[in-house]
């Protein structure tokens, strides 16, 4: 009789804990029993062209999971690039790449972008001399436009931190925010020496003007994960103890959306001995949260919030953020949207995207339909490996198709 009260407490400590508890978006999902059958209708056997429920293929099982209600205005082509004229004509022995988004700004468009000059030579030679990436030994400067064709180079706009500091080496692959009349460019940093190892980080800087001056944050705003182990000391990014998390060699290709309150940095990342697997490249991107624009930023423990992609590419539409994933992973060349700015969903599988680090056009009206701000923008070709230059991109929607004199009407 004396462990009938300590009991009852324990099963009611139990049943107010159960009780109050929020389940997690995991524990929402329920998993398919294998005696559940799938509810097939007339409709989706005609529209799929399915012969015989009775007989499902593996392929035809993936596409009755399909949502019904999704419909073409999230598919899209791009066409070739275009070359631009004025400063962002093709100037030989001059890096210009990974350009910003575009913000408008008293009529004239303005961008920022990773600046370098000379060849690359690589890991192979000296690297406290050499430039080993093109993206190395970078600074970013900024240019205007009135007509998103003819570009001014107005100058620079971040340089490099000076000897000691984390971004001694290069900052490059910038990107724009406008909040409450302040102008935020994050970017890359890499401290030298730019070995193969080397764990690049994320900084900031912000001023009262797009013209500048810009004041840089003293730290990184964001770093890679920290748990991965590199097995030996030879500079081989591929040899490691452990890989840790998606994002425990680098941090790439930020950008700041504002977004329910609260500043969202997506971010690329990279893992210690990075793989190749059926998708490509082992590429994820991951997103860290902050209420402030400076800061700090917490990473998201639902991250990663890709399964592929490169450079980020995001933008808001219809309460939520949608996300360009291109290059590599098996999710490669679609276009994803997340009504909670993490939870991704594929929209689109769309045919392979010539533009690379897209430079958005902020100024255009996302709202309009899904897509309304791919329609142009900016990106980079490589001329060859050493000298990159940036181009003009568009594309289009695509709802149908017929041959030639054919009517596609329906």
């Amino acid at each position: 009789m004396k462990t009938t009260k300590p009991l009852f407490n324990l099963f009611l400590i139990i049943t107010i804990i159960a009780c109050n508890s929020t389940p997690s978006p995991e524990e929402n999902i329920k998993p398919m029993s294998d005696e559940q059958e799938p509810i097939i209708t007339d409709e989706q056997l005609n529209y799929l062209g399915i012969t015989d429920k009775n007989h499902l293929s593996a392929a035809s099982k993936r596409a009755l999971q399909w949502p019904t209600d999704l419909g073409n205005e999230w598919f899209i082509q791009f066409s070739d690039l275009q070359p631009l004229k004025g400063d962002f004509a093709y100037e030989e022995g001059v890096v210009r790449r990974d350009p910003s988004a575009m913000i408008k700004e008293k009529g004239k468009y303005y961008v920022w972008y990773s600046k370098s000059t000379g060849p690359t030579q690589g890991f192979g030679g000296d690297i406290e001399k050499d430039k080993v990436f093109p993206w190395d030994r970078c600074d970013i400067w900024y240019a205007t436009s009135e007509d998103g064709w003819t570009w001014k180079e107005e100058g620079l706009a971040v340089a490099r931190g000076k000897k000691g500091e984390y971004d001694d080496r290069s900052v490059f692959t910038v990107e724009i925010m406008k909040w409450d009349d302040i102008y935020y460019l994050c970017y890359q940093t890499v401290k030298s020496p730019y070995n193969v190892r080397v764990k690049n980080q994320v900084g900031l800087a912000w001023s009262d003007s797009p013209n500048g001056p810009w004041t840089k944050s003293k730290e990184p705003i964001l770093s890679p994960a920290d748990n991965g182990v590199w097995k030996g000391e030879e500079q081989n990014r591929f040899m490691v103890e452990k890989k840790g998390d998606f994002d425990s060699h680098k941090v790439h290709d930020p950008c700041i959306l504002p977004y329910k309150g609260k500043f969202y940095l997506y971010y690329k990342g990279e893992q210690m001995g990075e793989e190749i697997t059926f998708g490509g490249r082992q590429i994820r991107h991951g997103v860290a949260i902050a209420d402030n624009p400076k800061g700090p930023y917490v990473k998201s423990p639902y991250n990663p919030i890709s399964n592929s992609g490169h450079e980020i590419c995001v933008w808001p539409y219809n309460g939520g953020i949608a996300s360009l994933i291109t290059t590599d992973g098996p999710e490669k060349n679609t276009i994803q949207w997340a009504p909670d700015g993490i939870n991704f969903e594929i929209m689109s599988v769309i045919p392979g995207v010539s533009a690379h680090a897209i430079g958005l056009n902020r100024a255009a009206d996302t709202e309009k339909e899904p897509t309304e701000i791919l329609r142009w923008g900016l990106s980079h070709i490589y001329n060859n490996y050493d000298y990159q230059s940036i181009m003009r991109f568009s594309s289009e929607r695509k709802t149908s198709h017929a041959a030639k004199g054919e009517s596609s009407k329906k």
